[in-house]
């Protein structure tokens, strides 16, 4: 996906979702570097998930990317990062059977 900044191409991000029975991994990579000024179009080309369903994010960026793309899935049931070393650790829900901090196997 391109994101447009001030009229031009300056950047690419993929998104890679895998909709699993419980979750969708929604795996990205960046190409070149990303800046906040950037943030608006990665919101605009971000997938669509099942909001009844946890989101786990995944791929290499900056915090604040992170952090965005937390509060565009902010909606879905629950929100995870992945961390190789333990597998997705849940960062904000709304389930009363998933809470924070708990570990999801990916």
């Amino acid at each position: 996906m391109k994101i447009a900044d001030s009229g031009k191409e300056v950047r690419k991000m993929k998104f890679f979702p895998d909709e699993r029975e419980q979750f969708t991994l929604v795996r990205f990579e960046l190409e070149g570097s990303l800046t906040p000024q950037e943030l608006e179009g990665v919101v605009k080309s971000a997938p669509e998930v099942n909001p009844q369903k946890g989101v786990i994010l995944s791929g290499r960026g900056p915090v604040w990317l992170f952090a965005t793309l937390v509060h565009h899935y902010h909606p879905t049931t629950w929100v995870g990062c992945f961390d190789p070393r333990l597998g997705g650790v849940v960062v904000e829900s709304h389930s009363p059977t998933v809470k924070v901090g708990d570990v999801v196997k990916v």
